[in-house]
């Protein structure tokens, strides 16, 4: 670091990766990234552990041959203080017994950081949870956005009959925390009930 004028401290910009600008198409009606750098794919059978009842998991594997949840592409951003990842995530519409299909989620390894989802398509839930228990979920619809604030685990939740495809951007440097997730779950659950969704621990 350095200070600058205003005394402002400012980052060294010989430890920011230099590299060049690039753009990256998007389709906004399929949820995909053109020439993704990384493409990655949950199916049915990642998801063990994750779900209220594990028998209708297990049938859904046997029956329906292992079907895709959701999806992430990104494009290649060095993972450092001052870079900007993004991705477009893509969750199937679908339900495990009477729970509604969703992501794994995460805290970021760097809890201090944020991230914002633009939904582009479908309908959900964000739903969201601090280690001392608080948890908050936000409506996903077209063209809204949430924004999930440092410390915040987060997961995406898909009720609706077509994928939940969402814009995303974090700091580069944030990282992903899965296993705290494997050990805690998220106080609250969201299942399709006599037509309604209804939200229980």
């Amino acid at each position: 670091m350095r200070i600058g004028a205003g005394g402002q401290e400012e980052m060294n910009m010989d430890a920011i990766e230099l590299m060049k600008p690039f753009g990256a198409a998007i389709n906004l009606d399929t949820g995909e990234m053109a020439d993704p750098d990384t493409h990655l794919v949950r199916r049915a059978s990642d998801m063990r552990g994750y779900y209220a009842d594990e028998a209708a998991l297990e049938a859904l594997i046997k029956e329906h041959g292992d079907p895709l949840h959701y999806e992430v592409f990104e494009k290649d951003v060095p993972e450092q203080y001052g870079h900007v990842r993004f991705c477009i995530s893509k969750t199937q519409p679908g339900r495990v017994g009477e729970e509604f299909f969703m992501t794994k989620g995460h805290y970021h390894t760097i809890a201090q950081t944020a991230e914002i989802y633009l939904c582009l398509r479908g309908e959900g839930y964000m739903l969201m949870k601090t280690a001392d228990g608080d948890c908050v979920f936000e409506r996903m619809t077209r063209h809204r956005m949430v924004y999930v604030p440092p410390y915040w685990a987060h997961r995406t939740i898909n009720t609706g009959s077509e994928p939940l495809i969402s814009f995303c951007a974090y700091p580069a440097d944030a990282g992903h925390n899965y296993g705290d997730i494997e050990e805690e779950g998220f106080p609250k659950r969201c299942f399709l009930r006599n037509g309604k969704e209804v939200w229980e621990p």
